[in-house]
């Protein structure tokens, strides 16, 4: 400000000398925001000829809605490259907070925008007179103006939104540490902050001053000038004219820098007390929840002191400390845990009890579930402690009979040229475009079925479960295990053949046996059939249902499972969730898995509620976290479960539940007390160099390992699959395209004989399954696809005559 005042008493020299260091409106502010103020004649005289800011000062060319003087906005029309066929297209744009977003027209503005481009980390290029290139990433606008005055007055106003924007995002940065504040140091600061705001507000008032005084002698200096009769007058008038105007612009330029810094002073203390203000909001909410957990904890534990008076002097208590549902709870630190509710089920809260306590006290627990708690501890229990080794690493350590291999070829590192696949796609069916197989991996769908056998020993244990709930648990870990593999594989695997199957003889080393089979192609569905000789059976019909959202993609598996133990009668019926494949067109894949399962006991009407939390970047909950509870026919609660499905699942007994107030979003909140998690299920640890064999487990690598004596028509002797696995992908890909073509052919012969059938006035079956049949599913009511025998049979013989010649 001090040199703004100082310019009133100045030569002429100084005059020009400091207008050069002074930023102008041209260089500073958004085009059109105050050069109307201004002729061409005097920008030009004021920062003299060899200024470029000063030669294009004039008024918002047609077309644009040039924005208030010190407004962020700038709107106006813009020529967009489309595509080739319609190439450039008039689009309205608008320039607002570091975006650039555009619309068909202005009434758009309400309800639909077709693009939006942050400047922040754009690149802005002009290639000729009049285009303008912005680029972001993935992302590129080609943009053209009228006349190149109104592109020189668009980069310009960009350039400024990017320089802004950088600054509020260093801002940001900056004060992102700023999480808790302090007491002291917060009080200091806001004086502070107060304090410099109100010398930003008396700078402004100081302009504002000289602002009047300049424009009052500007004024007068023009009246004067309109009076003039003699030349020789007209010469000093004008000269003082332009003097004044160059102090009244200075001084305008110094009063918009003043309020650019209040205004960027204003918007980064906003941002900080907003921050705190939303700290106090979750602290206070986290205070509320813990005072009622401690409160129904201690309601619990008075009930169980009067229950056993006798006791109540070594009864130990619990702990209040919160625990992440992620950790693990021992016996010497019992703490606290909470459980998320699920989004169709009352709210629940575990309270992790003291075993000894409930050792002594048990029988008096109106809630304790299935007699006394101490039989979580029985050393015959088919449960495990969690500081104990797990069953599956135990039954991992087993050798196999048989030795599989441990590894398959790297990787190659092709590049992926989409132009050479969208050249093959013009003119063509959707449905016949080849897609190369860089978007697969080497495996068929029917082996990634396959692959839910992973953790099968957690059925195995399953059988040894003497009460329904304890099954229960298992078959709900072993539900969620099946998940593990797909957290890295975000490659497609291989559609299969109708007709094609994929056997898994495991019947030496672990007991079962599973073939699955391409029953249908359109819509595609394979069938799978698991026979165990430790006592269950497991089978499936997995239709895939995929919706396009535009950023990801959502795959729906439609289809029931089931699984019956032999010895009990016991029959698990559950569904699979939905997984959602991310950034499909820009950005690294992940995929997630969210939804729920609820997996019925049809002999016992026991339950089990599975909650799988879908990833989102605010929530402070665990990464693809699984929560449920086990209840019985009764709706009584037994087991917990908690885990990822990623990594692991716990299971915590149920010693006492009862019902507490209703949360904020109306539902009833339930207070279970428990006893210690036990690890029911963990996933083993991937083999070494896994990144450059497709992620694949150790299951994975040995599931396309060939074998004798399997049909032709396994998915083992599929040619473009295995000219895949081992590095040969150009062969693979014309491999790939002579199998589907052939497919068609197949497909084109079976409807023409459908039309002649229907001709004569006969009935066509279609396509029948080799070793499976359709019947009314008694559980469901829906039409499956059963394993009707044959198979095993088959290859004992070595009789394979019935199998088509897909391959």
């Amino acid at each position: 400000m001090g040199k703004a005042a100082a310019l009133c008493s100045g030569s002429t020299r100084g005059l020009v000398s400091l207008l050069s260091a002074v930023p102008c409106l041209a260089c500073h502010e958004l085009p059109g925001s105050g050069r109307r103020a201004m002729s061409n004649e005097a920008a030009a005289t004021a920062t003299g000829a060899g200024s470029r800011g000063g030669g294009g000062g004039g008024g918002g060319s047609a077309g644009t809605a040039p924005a208030a003087p010190g407004s962020d906005t700038y709107k106006g029309w813009l020529f967009k490259w489309t595509n080739y066929l319609k190439g450039y297209q008039r689009r309205w744009f608008v320039l607002s907070n570091g975006l650039l977003s555009y619309y068909r027209t202005q009434a758009e503005m309400a309800h639909t925008c077709r693009g939006t481009i942050n400047l922040s980390t754009a690149h802005i290029d002009t290639e000729d007179s009049c285009n303008i290139v912005l680029s972001n990433g993935g992302r590129t606008y080609h943009l053209k103006a009228n006349s190149e005055v109104e592109r020189q007055r668009w980069v310009t106003a960009l350039e400024l939104a990017k320089a802004k924007a950088i600054r509020m995002r260093n801002n940001q940065s900056d004060d992102s540490g700023d999480e808790e504040p302090a007491s002291q140091s917060d009080k200091s600061e806001l004086h502070g902050t107060l304090k410099t705001l109100s010398s930003k507000l008396e700078d402004l008032s100081t302009c504002n001053d000289l602002i009047a005084k300049h424009g009052a002698a500007l004024q007068r200096s023009l009246s004067e000038l309109e009076n003039l009769k003699l030349p020789a007058e007209s010469g000093e008038k004008i000269k003082a004219v332009n003097e004044r105007a160059t102090l009244f612009r200075i001084t305008s330029n110094a009063m918009i820098n003043a309020c650019r810094d209040f205004l960027d002073l204003a918007e980064t203390h906003s941002r900080k007390w907003q921050r705190a203000l939303q700290y106090e909001r979750e602290q206070r909410i986290r205070l509320e929840e813990t005072i009622e957990q401690l409160a129904k904890q201690h309601n619990s534990l008075e009930r169980a002191c009067r229950g056993a008076p006798g006791s109540a002097g070594s009864t130990g208590t619990a702990k209040g400390s919160v625990q992440s549902s992620k950790g693990e709870a021992s016996d010497e630190d019992e703490e606290t845990e909470y459980f998320d509710a699920m989004e169709d089920a009352p709210a629940f809260i575990t309270v992790t009890a003291d075993p000894k306590h409930h050792r002594r006290s048990g029988s008096n627990l109106s809630g304790a579930s299935e007699g006394h708690p101490e039989d979580w501890n029985l050393e015959d229990s088919v449960f495990e402690s969690s500081n104990q080794s797990s069953y599956n690493e135990s039954c991992k350590d087993l050798l196999p009979k048989k030795r599989r291999r441990t590894r398959i070829p790297d990787k190659p590192n092709y590049s992926l040229n989409l132009w050479s696949i969208m050249k093959n796609c013009i003119g063509k069916e959707l449905s016949k475009i080849p897609m190369p197989v860089n978007f697969n991996e080497p495996l068929s769908m029917l082996q990634r079925l396959t692959e839910d056998l992973e953790y099968h020993e957690l059925l195995d244990k399953a059988v040894k479960c003497e009460s329904s709930t304890e099954q229960m648990c298992f078959v709900a870990a072993f539900s969620v295990s099946s998940y593990s593999t797909t957290v890295h594989r975000t490659a497609k695997p291989f559609n299969p053949l109708l007709g094609e199957t994929y056997e898994l003889d495991r019947l030496e080393e672990f007991g079962f046996r599973s073939l699955c089979e391409q029953v249908s192609h359109h819509p595609p569905a394979a069938a799978h059939h698991v026979f165990s000789k430790r006592g269950w059976t497991l089978w499936q019909e997995i239709t895939i249902a995929s919706k396009f959202r535009g950023k990801y993609l959502s795959i729906m598996p439609l289809g029931a499972i089931h699984l019956e133990f032999h010895s009990s009668g016991n029959h698990y019926v559950w569904r699979k969730v939905t997984s959602t494949v991310h950034n499909i067109i820009v950005g690294k894949l992940w995929i997630d898995q969210s939804g729920e399962i609820e997996i019925v006991n049809h002999k016992s009407k026991d339950k089990c509620q599975l909650k799988f939390t879908p990833y989102s970047y605010f929530s402070r909950d665990v990464p693809r976290k699984v929560t449920g509870v086990v209840s019985d026919a009764d709706g009584k609660a037994h087991y917990v479960m908690s885990g990822t499905w990623d990594e692991k699942m716990e299971c915590s007994k149920i010693v006492h539940s009862s019902h507490g107030s209703t949360s904020s979003e109306g539902k009833q909140k339930t207070v279970y007390q428990t006893l210690s998690p036990k690890v029911l299920w963990k996933k083993y640890p991937l083999p070494e160099n896994a990144e450059n064999m497709y992620f694949f487990s150790d299951l994975a690598l040995t599931l396309n390992e060939p074998e004798e004596r399997v049909a032709p028509t396994d998915s083992r002797l599929r040619p473009d699959q295995r000219l895949m696995e081992s590095g040969r992908w150009d062969e693979a890909n014309v491999e790939k395209q002579r199998l589907e073509e052939k497919q068609r052919a197949v497909r084109r012969r079976r409807e023409a004989e459908a039309v002649e059938a229907l001709e004569e006035g006969k009935d066509y079956e279609g396509y029948i399954p080799l070793w499976f049949e359709r019947k009314v599913d008694p559980m469901t009511g829906e039409l499956i696809c059963t394993y009707k025998g044959g198979y095993w049979e088959a290859k004992d013989k070595q009789d394979w005559s019935v199998c088509p010649d897909i391959f």
